[in-house]
């Protein structure tokens, strides 16, 4: 059974700092890139970054650049977003999912149906 289970959501202020985590289990993580996307209330589930496997190729929405970071440890089937100088308007429940697909570019880092494996999110909480 495929699993992926976010981490390291938090409540914290503006120009704060988390760290993400995405631990995977039941699946050849190095087969799959990973995405971390985010829905905050009332609105659909946006793509926030994603990391190839095949090279370590990283992609951000404009939202986050600068501003996010995302990796990978292929050794540990985890990818991490770290983020930092958070925003109120980044507040959502974060979700990382597997891509069908080791690889990825901008154009397509944001097709939630290029991927098939979810897990359950983490909440963070900006305030101002």
């Amino acid at each position: 059974e495929v699993q992926l289970q976010a981490s390291g959501g938090g409540s914290v202020q503006a120009g704060g700092s988390l760290r993400l985590s995405c631990a995977a289990s039941g699946l050849s993580f190095d087969d799959h890139a990973i995405g971390w996307f985010r829905q905050a209330p009332g609105k659909e589930r946006e793509g926030v970054s994603c990391i190839s496997s095949s090279d370590g190729s990283t992609y951000y929405a404009d939202s986050v650049k600068g501003r996010f970071t995302v990796s990978r440890d292929n050794a540990k089937s985890a990818a991490y977003l770290q983020m930092i100088n958070l925003k109120p308007e980044d507040t959502a429940v974060y979700y990382c999912a597997a891509n069908r697909a080791p690889y990825i570019n901008q154009a397509n880092m944001a097709n939630i149906e290029d991927y098939n494996s979810w897990g359950q999110g983490t909440l963070v909480t900006v305030s101002s």
